[in-house]
Formats: structure tokens, C-alpha cells, sequence
């Protein structure tokens, strides 16, 4: 139990101001779960818990209550509405067996307005209240967002998970056929190889965005040109781009780098399925290349509606997406992060009357000689 003269209320409060409060105050009992008062109700007085416990709860959606505090012994409620006027905005319950003191409106505005030291006390607790709300409300923001980025983030990896794991499916139904032969069979278990590495990385770049590490970029030197090559045979033989053609615009780059080339393969690969998601049926995707004395720049170009202005800024940024129904907005961040670590950039623009146009340019090895194919 707490005396009202060694309250909350009473802490600035001289001797004489505190006998003085405690003259106007009224006990009141409340048995457990009942109401003190409701939403809606008139700022009867303040209300300051002797003993037991009283729940603050806001009903904040149709039938949904929430609790917003809970008052213990020596702390006061109930102020707000006598101080602005206004009707309770929020219900206060006993939760267990308390005694409260009352303190009737009319009297304690009145005898506010004639002690400085009950006027801090008020203004005190309101400040008190404003920023336990704050916090709270903040914590709930940054809990409510951090669920919406896990739910998203999950929806990345599903979405990501579902091409190869199509077309390994695909590949063990025509590896299986009695009358495959020894030719498609080899071609089905390459798919399939290809396809589970690329599992692998996406698990690799996921553990890796989600804990924050280091991605591993160990570097091989490569013909750039025969490594290219490779990818676009991979990337026409895939059926999500089976109405999509791919022109190569020029010679593939006589070039040598020093790259990962599972992740640089990573980087093509994003590229190409954003283009292909960008386009309608008999759509093109160019690509072409450019080798000058320092590095060797890779384009891929879209016939599709161009960059969206509202993405146009954050394009590269995680789960930046728009106008794709099943768009997660990790692919273009991903690009970026491993051409990045490949100490080369990379970047996007729209043209007058043509698609998007995505650009990266990687270091060539150092020592190589760059000259064009024929």
C-alpha cells in the first residue's frame, strides 16, 4: 500500500500543498477485472492506485482491446481528460482487488491552479506518458517492419528457388523417358548440374545478405568472350525465355579477366530474367560488348517499357521492385554488390523509344591485351 502524501503526485508538493490534496481525496474499491472507467466517459477526476494494479486498454480495431500500460501502486491516471478536456480515450481495469484515490475534477483543477508544484507534477507525467508512448510505438514500428522484411525476404527465396528447381524437374522427367537417348540424357544431367550450382549460390548469397558476411570472391583468370558464350547458350535454352530472342550485337570480347565466374554468371543471369519479365511475347534482348585499355563493359538491352521513374533512384537497392507481380527487388541489389566486389560498377538508363539498358564494366587482368573478335 502507498500513502497519496508519498505518491507520484504528491513529489513536489510542499507539507502544507500535500495535506492539503489528501484532504480531497476519496477511496474507492474496485473488485478484480472492474471497470474504473471507459472510453467515451466523462474526465471525472484523477485517479491514483493505493494499492493493486489497474490496466490501461485502448480499443485500437474492431473488437481488438490493446493494453497500453499498467499502473502500479503510487502512480496516477486519469489526468489527461481533466487537464484537456476531453472525453477518456482509453478504459482503465482493476486487474486484481485495488483501492484507489479519487480525486473529484472540479477540486483538483482548483487546487492545481493554485500550487506551481502540482502544475510540474502534471506536466512532468504528461511528458512521462509522451515518451513511454513513443518508445513503444517505435518499438512496435521496427517489429512491424522487421516482419513485413522477413516475409518478404522469404518470398525472395522462393521466388528465386522456383526457375531451377522447374527446370531440374523438367530435366529428370527427360532423363527418365524410355526413349531418350544417350545424347538428351547428357544434356538433361548437365541441366541439372547447372542447375542445382545455381541453388547453391542462391543459398551462398542469401546466408550472406542475411548475417551481413563477406561473399567469397575468389578470382580466376578467364576468357572473357568463351565465358560469355557459354551463358547465352545456357540462358536460350532456358524455358523462361523460350519467346524471347537474344541477339548479340557485335564480336564477343577477346579480353581476359580475373573474375568469380559463378558470381559474374550470377550477375548475367539476374540481368537477362529481369529483361525477359520486361518484355512481351517475340520480345528482343540485345546484348553486346566494349573493350578499352582498362576494363571491358558488358550492355543488356531490353525492348520492354524502360526503367519505372518511381524505382528510377533506388534501383539498385534491396527489394526495390516494380511492376513485376512476382518481383522481389534482390536481383539488381545482388548485381551491384558482386560486380562491386569485383572492383567494377554497374548501372542503368532508359533511351528515347527503346527498353532498359543495364551496364557493367569489369577490370581487365592486369597485363592483358585487349583486341576485338571476328
Amino acid at each position: 500500500m502507498v500513502k497519496l502524501e508519498a505518491s507520484r503526485i504528491s513529489g513536489n508538493l510542499s507539507q502544507r500543498e500535500s495535506a492539503n490534496l489528501c484532504a480531497l481525496a476519496q477511496e474507492r474499491a474496485y473488485s478484480k477485472g472492474q471497470e474504473i472507467f471507459r472510453e467515451g466517459d466523462e474526465g471525472d477526476g484523477v485517479y491514483v492506485v493505493r494499492d493493486g494494479v489497474v490496466e490501461i486498454s485502448a480499443l485500437v480495431a474492431p473488437k481488438f482491446r490493446r493494453v497500453i500500460s499498467s499502473i502500479p501502486p503510487g502512480d496516477l491516471f486519469g489526468e489527461m481528460a481533466v487537464i484537456d478536456d476531453q472525453p477518456r480515450s482509453a478504459t482503465a481495469t482493476a486487474v486484481e482487488p485495488t483501492t484507489v484515490y479519487f480525486l473529484p475534477r472540479k477540486e483538483f483543477r482548483e487546487f492545481a491552479d493554485q500550487s506551481p508544484g502540482m502544475s510540474r507534477c502534471l506536466l512532468q507525467e504528461v511528458c512521462r506518458r509522451l515518451r513511454e508512448f513513443d518508445r513503444q510505438y517505435l518499438k512496435e514500428v521496427f517489429q512491424a517492419e522487421g516482419l513485413a522484411l522477413i516475409g518478404r525476404f522469404a518470398g525472395s527465396i522462393v521466388h528465386d528457388l522456383k526457375n531451377p528447381m522447374h527446370l531440374i524437374g523438367l530435366a529428370s522427367e527427360t532423363a527418365c523417358m524410355s526413349r531418350s537417348t544417350p545424347e538428351v540424357r547428357h544434356r538433361a544431367k548437365k541441366i541439372i548440374r547447372q542447375q542445382i550450382g545455381t541453388i547453391k549460390e542462391l543459398v551462398d548469397e542469401i546466408l550472406a545478405i542475411s548475417q551481413g558476411s563477406p561473399w567469397d570472391v575468389t578470382l580466376t583468370p578467364i576468357h572473357y568472350g568463351a565465358f560469355v558464350n557459354e551463358i547465352l547458350e545456357e540462358v536460350r535454352s532456358s524455358v523462361g525465355l523460350k519467346s524471347t530472342q537474344i541477339q548479340l550485337q557485335g564480336a564477343l570480347p577477346a579480353a581476359h579477366v580475373h573474375i568469380n565466374p559463378h558470381r559474374i554468371r550470377r550477375v548475367f543471369l539476374n540481368l537477362f530474367q529481369n529483361a525477359a519479365a520486361a518484355i512481351t511475347e517475340g520480345g528482343t534482348i540485345f546484348v553486346r560488348f566494349q573493350v578499352n585499355g582498362t576494363e571491358v563493359v558488358s550492355a543488356i538491352e531490353d525492348t520492354g517499357a524502360g526503367i519505372a521513374p518511381e524505382v528510377a533512384d533506388q534501383l539498385f537497392s534491396a527489394f526495390a521492385t516494380h511492376g513485376k507481380a512476382r518481383g522481389t527487388g534482390l536481383g539488381l541489389f545482388i548485381c551491384k554488390r558482386i560486380v562491386e566486389d569485383h572492383k567494377g560498377w554497374i548501372s542503368a538508363r532508359n533511351e528515347p523509344g527503346r527498353g532498359a539498358i543495364f551496364t557493367f564494366g569489369l577490370p581487365l587482368a592486369k597485363g592483358a591485351i585487349a583486341k576485338s573478335e571476328t
